[in-house]
């Protein structure tokens, strides 16, 4: 017999594991004393371990090592886990080179300029969202301040303040034909009303977003840079960008917090 100290320097696992696992079911010593509880193993069980540790490198779950190993899994079976662990494989791979892309693009900038920068961007997905709001087409660029503020003032009149009704503003800008395309309301669970348009914003899988600080003057700078990432990471526009105003009080705008959201896909 072999004690779990020399089982689990043989195997290369810790005590810890093998408590695991048999607690699992999956290696179940050979001995336990009734007394002390102490663990021991026959050096035959040295061969499921190895597989067990061998599949566990393949990054399967307990429950299909169990099964690989207890149900007499046909060859059609695990060839069919493997196919799919390959998948999972691949898929972790690109999301990693993808990292380190975004790493060593960080890394040149701060060498070549000496500075961070100036916005965190970050890829996240977006929850359904129903609005209530009004719609607008602006023709210039510079229009759209009088048309956002107005809008969300006339939106909060005819909902009111009540339950929180006011808690999250959030405006869509989309390019169309006539112009840019300007959504601006709040989320609301709210009965229909004269005056409201209802909107449904549809959940988001994928978006590149960053956060604003300070005044609408300067938000563009940071659109640009939202942009740019968007560009570098290999990613296209998949929708209407959005702003959610996470605070929006005082007048100066010195205080304000603008989360820019972009949906995006794979370019």
């Amino acid at each position: 017999m072999l004690s779990i100290g020399a089982f689990a320097q043989i195997g290369q696992v810790t005590h810890r594991m093998l408590r695991h696992w048999d607690n699992a079911g999956l290696l179940v010593p050979a001995h336990v004393d009734e007394f002390s509880g102490y663990r021991s193993y026959d050096p035959s069980q040295l061969e499921r371990l190895h597989r067990i540790v061998a599949l566990r490198q393949l990054g399967f779950g307990l429950n299909d090592i169990s099964s690989i190993l207890d149900q007499g899994v046909e060859a059609d079976r695990i060839a069919a886990l493997l196919r799919i662990r390959r998948a999972e494989v691949e898929q972790e791979h690109q999301i990693a080179a993808g990292r380190l892309v975004d790493v060593q693009r960080r890394l040149h900038l701060i060498e070549k300029e000496n500075h961070m920068s100036q916005i965190e961007i970050i890829e996240k997905s977006l929850p359904a969202v129903r609005l209530a709001a009004r719609r607008a087409v602006v023709t210039d660029q510079p229009e759209v301040a009088s048309v956002v503020g107005p809008s969300f003032d006339a939106v909060s009149r005819i909902i009111g303040d009540e339950h929180g009704a006011l808690d999250t503003p959030v405006a869509l800008y989309e390019t169309v034909d006539d112009g840019l395309q300007i959504i601006a309301g709040y989320a609301y669970t709210g009965p229909a009303r004269d005056g409201i348009e209802i909107i449904e914003l549809p959940g988001v899988e994928n978006a590149v977003c960053g956060v604003h600080l300070g005044s609408m003057e300067h938000i563009a700078e940071s659109w640009q840079a939202l942009h740019a990432e968007i560009f570098a990471r290999g990613l296209v526009h998949s929708g209407p960008c959005r702003e959610l105003y996470v605070r929006a009080i005082s007048d100066d705008q010195s205080d304000w917090v603008t989360e820019l959201q972009q949906p995006v896909r794979q370019g």
